[in-house]
């Protein structure tokens, strides 16, 4: 994120500032799933635009349709090319489906639907030299992965139209200039603005509204590539930064955040404010309703950020802000759980004094291409604990014995190990900061509950507390720790 620096500097050479107020509003897969949901959309859309001259639609492809397009390449490479097909009548299925109820104009219904065919072909010829090759390249599959985007934008533009809007579907593949990282590519700031100025600008002063595609962008070649899974919310964050939108919203099918997941807790309650520090150690701990790198460019160039339900929009959802006054009783703000996790232990005295163990250890967890959410280690030295997910323990606990074969052999390392499936819960609340006892008071009701607590974990800016606990126990722990968070929120 480097580079964001470098477009504070664009902005103020070229007097990039926008002439009008500017609104971002991104739209996720289940927002657009259904014709219902795509015509809830649209009148939500419709509802902002006079108040907004300057609107950006950002949309996701329709739930479950990126889920398919890759499951479908991962068949090819098995020689399940059949499968291929199925997923061809599928996708035209549920997008014609929307077209035939929602875009009642036949020549513009024939219109998206000729896209779409368009879209669906390029899918097939894509499994087929996947299927050929044998193998997907990480470049192959995000070409696969964006159709559903560029899809789904094209249909939510068509609707639009229908209400009377001038809407234009637009591929951020020529808005966001990323590295060739494919599968979780990096943004160009700089670039970024440079594009989306260019392209975009002459949309606003048309009156049009540009439907974009998320998740999706471009190497500087034009090679697609896309921001990782649940990559539209970053692209959200990226525009509105580029832009200096006045807000960027988030539509999802939830009530904004909630103090904690209602299918463990069902007493949970949306939290009216949260500060972005809040929000993201909620967002890295589970919380689903925000990419964690959506966040950050939002920040550091002071655009507002707001989380929203489309199914209830009259519902105010969740206001992020940078700073909060703090009551005497907002000290804990939600609790979230991490789950399919498990513990891996280094452990022997011969680690005691020894440089570079830590080193060699996440070392070896990073060649296995696995992400570590919670570390720690004790004092003495004689052992490190580290959380992984399930589906990864396996193959990095054979990359750890690999890399201390020698220590293994010599008892230098006693064993190493894995232990059975936990969940790591996190405790958020940026009171907790200023208010001694809280961890003691969450240890009581974890304790008074039956609750025995594996492993703990604190941040130096104390703004969460992460506890790992087996997952027989985790839905008890999180009941109990929820009482702490504030009525209302």
């Amino acid at each position: 994120m480097a580079n964001l620096s470098a477009l504070n500097q664009f902005k103020d050479r070229y007097a990039l500032h926008k002439r009008a107020p500017t609104l971002v509003m991104k739209f996720g897969g289940t927002s657009v799933g259904t014709a219902q949901a795509m015509h809830q959309v649209a009148l939500i859309v419709e509802e902002a635009r006079p108040q907004w001259p300057q609107l950006v639609v950002i949309v996701s492809a329709l739930a479950g349709v990126t889920n398919l397009l890759l499951e479908s390449a991962q068949g090819a490479v098995r020689g399940e090319v059949q499968d291929c097909a199925s997923t061809e009548t599928r996708l035209r299925q549920v997008h014609y489906a929307i077209a035939d109820e929602l875009v009642a104009d036949s020549q513009r219904r024939a219109v998206v639907k000729s896209e779409i065919d368009g879209f669906v072909s390029d899918f097939l010829n894509l499994c087929r030299a996947v299927g050929v090759l044998g193998e997907a390249s990480p470049r192959a599959l995000d070409a696969l992965a964006s159709l559903g985007e560029r899809m789904s934008v094209r249909l939510m533009a068509a609707v639009l139209q229908e209400h009377g809007l001038a809407a234009q579907a637009v591929d951020a593949s020529s808005l966001i200039v990323t590295d060739d990282h494919f599968q979780d590519a990096h943004p160009d700031f700089l670039a970024t603005a440079q594009q989306s100025t260019r392209v975009l600008q002459p949309l606003f002063d048309q009156g049009a509204i540009p439907v974009v595609t998320g998740f999706m962008a471009a190497t500087p070649e034009g090679v697609v590539t896309t921001l990782g899974r649940g990559g539209s919310d970053y692209s959200a964050g990226i525009l509105g930064a580029v832009l200096q939108a006045d807000d960027v919203w988030i539509w999802t099918d939830v009530d904004g955040v909630l103090t904690a997941d209602p299918r463990a807790v069902p007493e949970a309650r949306t939290i009216s404010e949260l500060t972005y520090r809040e929000i993201a150690e909620l967002a890295y701990y589970g919380a689903k309703v925000l990419h964690p790198k959506t966040i950050r460019p939002v920040i550091e160039t002071g655009v507002g950020l707001r989380i929203c339900n489309t199914f209830n929009p009259a519902h105010p959802g969740t206001r992020l802000v940078e700073k909060r006054e703090l009551s005497g009783r907002q000290i804990v703000r939600a609790v979230t759980a991490v789950r399919n996790q498990r513990l891996v232990t280094i452990e022997g005295r011969g680690m005691l004094g020894v440089p570079g163990v830590a080193a060699r250890a996440f070392g070896a967890v990073a060649s296995t291409g696995t992400s570590v959410p919670l570390i720690t280690q004790a004092s003495s030295e004689q052992s490190i604990c580290f959380a992984v997910p399930d589906s990864a323990s396996h193959r990095v606990l054979i990359a750890l014995e690999q890399t201390f074969a020698v220590e293994l052999e010599q008892r230098d390392i006693d064993r190493i190990w894995i232990s059975a499936e936990v969940v790591i819960l996190t405790v958020v609340g940026l009171g907790m900061i200023h208010t001694p006892g809280v961890a003691g008071k969450i240890f009581t009701l974890l304790g008074d509950n039956g609750v025995n607590v594996i492993a703990i974990a604190q941040g130096s800016s104390e703004v969460s507390i992460s506890l790992v606990v087996l997952e027989s126990d985790a839905d008890r722990g999180l009941r109990a720790i929820h009482t702490l968070t504030l009525a209302g929120g």
